[in-house]
């Protein structure tokens, strides 16, 4: 006897998610129902019209809406625009940006010079242990230093 195995299934909302779209904006057969893993990866081969003109034109979801101006969804919260855009909205703002994206755009830049930063400076301990432990290979009768 053997079972049948149902196809994994997710919630629209998942599957907007992962096609990177605002699910509002998507059909109705497409919100009201599952979406079975086989319809999410022909959704991703070869999209249909609604599709591509959804991730074309928009509106577009929060971190996709963050990504194309340069920020972070937290900033788009602190700006208090929480809406789904357009792709014209978008470059509208980026075209005249208003105080409040000047200044996350600024905050964005930071974040990320510091982070890199870090790397840097992760990738220089990390290389002085590396050449500590090499010494101490072909140095076996050097002293090495006491754990306390």
């Amino acid at each position: 006897m053997t079972s049948q195995k149902s196809p994994q299934t997710m919630k629209p909302a998942t599957a907007a998610k992962k096609l990177g779209i605002y699910l509002p904006a998507a059909p109705a057969e497409f919100q009201e129902g599952d979406v079975t893993r086989d319809q999410l990866n022909t959704l991703l081969s070869s999209p249909p019209e609604w599709l591509v003109q959804l991730r074309l034109n928009g509106p577009h979801p929060r971190q996709e809406v963050a990504r194309k101006l340069g920020i972070s969804i937290s900033g788009l919260s602190r700006a208090e625009a929480d809406e789904a855009y357009t792709t014209a909205q978008i470059k509208g703002l980026l075209e005249q940006p208003p105080e409040w994206l000047v200044v996350e755009r600024a905050r964005q830049a930071g974040v990320h010079e510091e982070n890199a930063r870090i790397k840097v400076e992760r990738a220089e301990k990390a290389a002085q242990k590396e050449r500590a432990e090499r010494h101490a290979r072909t140095n076996p009768n050097s002293i090495a230093p006491k754990a306390r």
